[in-house]
């Protein structure tokens, strides 16, 4: 009997053990299920914060920008408008803009605060020899060490505005905006009433002078004793191309003494008004708008002073015979642009924000916000509403029609030599004064500047 209770008990205890064996694995089973929800859900928590942290507000960027859009300037307006988009959609960074009108007090002081590390973070100032103080202190990137980190930068620029905007070492350092050009204006109607073709070519320039003489209408209308200097320009640029049209040398190069002995042949084919020696450029003017004349070179400017806005072209001066030039070759500039200063490409925090403002207001929507139709604009843009046809030929014709830019004459002269040049234009059209010998003369009054 009492063998049976032994039993029993070693029977009840071992199923007793077992319970509590199978109890704790289960129990652990449990504890670990839970450990590793709680490790999961730690770890979407953990997700969450960091992605929840990229996502918020980064560290705080102040950028002092500058500007010429200031005082009364017409884009003041729609400079201050994209600043305030670009905070809005960039929180994070404050700007603290200086925009003034550029007189020479303004450009005296970017002067000096160069000089003495003042700078701003990003400023828009003049690219060419106006802006040679400011360059001389080394202070500017250059696009080219910008795209090597951000390939999209300036990637609405037309590659010709670029250059344009070159500084005169050659270096591309500012995205410009706008600018402005110079062309043949075309009485379109005067060229459809005589079936004649607009002057894209020499030929096509040679039988209008010929046909509008014959029929008594003036072919060009210009004062070659008062505003001669588009066609000094362009007969230039047309005979020489433009790296050479672009140099100044220490004698007369022979390419610019052909261009210039072109004046003499335009004047005894009866190119020009009978009285161009005598007239002022307003009367000039007067001449192509009253259809008394069927060509004239002149500026974007001269445009919207232009009555008939429907049957007015504008067209790319033809290469003259044996010109360097491709066709196409313009006269126009683009003195300004935007540029980023050392002391904010080389501070980590700031190098981003100053690239993210200058493309906010370098970028087709805002370049065509700035030009509003008038000049020339740094990338390519559509028509604004209300354009007449003599505007969008404008617009077709430099974003286009336009194989270089090449500012004009005067950028690169000293004033007394670039008056020598213009006052001797009447001498070399009547052939009194040799081309050659007015270029020698000019270029070493120009080296004395």
């Amino acid at each position: 009997m009492k063998n049976v209770k032994r039993c029993l008990s070693v029977f009840l205890t071992v199923i007793l053990m077992f319970s509590l064996l199978t109890a704790c694995g289960k129990n652990q089973e449990v504890q670990e299920t839970d450990r590793s929800t709680s490790k999961d859900a730690a770890a979407a928590d953990s997700g969450a914060k960091t992605a929840g942290t990229e996502e918020e507000a980064k560290e705080p960027v102040t950028l002092a920008t500058m500007s010429m859009f200031g005082g009364t300037d017409p884009n003041a307006g729609n400079y201050q408008t994209i600043n305030e988009e670009f905070m809005k959609e960039n929180p994070y960074i404050t700007l603290e803009d200086d925009s003034q009108t550029s007189d020479q007090d303004w450009k005296t002081k970017i002067a000096a605060d160069f000089a003495v590390g003042n700078e701003p973070d990003v400023i828009q100032y003049f690219t060419d020899a106006n802006a040679s103080d400011v360059l001389a202190a080394d202070k500017f990137v250059s696009i080219d060490e910008i795209r090597a980190e951000y390939p999209d930068y300036a990637k609405d620029t037309l590659d010709t505005a670029l250059k344009a905007a070159a500084n005169p070492d050659g270096v591309e350092r500012a995205v410009p905006t706008t600018g402005y050009w110079e062309g043949l204006f075309c009485n379109k109607d005067l060229f459809d009433q005589y079936s004649l073709e607009l002057p894209t070519d020499w030929d096509k320039m040679l039988k209008a002078i010929n046909t509008f003489k014959t029929n008594g209408i003036v072919p060009i209308a210009v004062s070659l004793n008062n505003v001669p200097h588009y066609w000094v320009e362009f007969l230039m640029l047309s005979a020489a191309g433009p790296e050479s049209y672009t140099t100044v040398p220490d004698k007369a190069p022979e390419d610019w003494a052909k261009g210039l002995s072109m004046f003499k042949t335009l004047r005894d084919m009866g190119a020009f008004p009978e009285d161009t020696d005598t007239i002022d450029n307003d009367l000039a003017g007067e001449l192509f708008k009253n259809k008394q004349a069927a060509m004239q070179l002149d500026g974007s400017w001269y445009a919207g002073g232009i009555p008939d806005q429907e049957n007015t072209a504008v067209v790319a001066f033809p290469v003259i015979p044996g010109g360097k030039a491709a066709s196409g070759a313009m006269v126009g500039g683009i003195s300004s642009g935007f540029y980023i200063t050392k002391k904010a490409w080389e501070d980590p925090d700031k190098r981003d924000a100053a690239v993210k403002f200058v493309m906010a207001h370098t970028n087709k929507e805002s370049v065509a916000k700035y030009w509003g139709g008038n000049g020339q604009a740094a990338c390519a843009v559509e028509p604004v509403a209300d354009m007449t046809p003599l505007g969008i030929s404008g617009l077709n014709y430099y974003s286009s029609a336009a194989a270089s830019i090449s500012a004009p004459t005067d950028s690169r002269l000293s004033q007394e030599a670039y008056n020598t040049l213009i006052a001797g234009i009447v001498g070399v059209s009547t052939g009194d004064v040799d081309p050659t010998e007015l270029l020698n003369e000019v270029l070493s009054i120009n080296a004395k500047k």
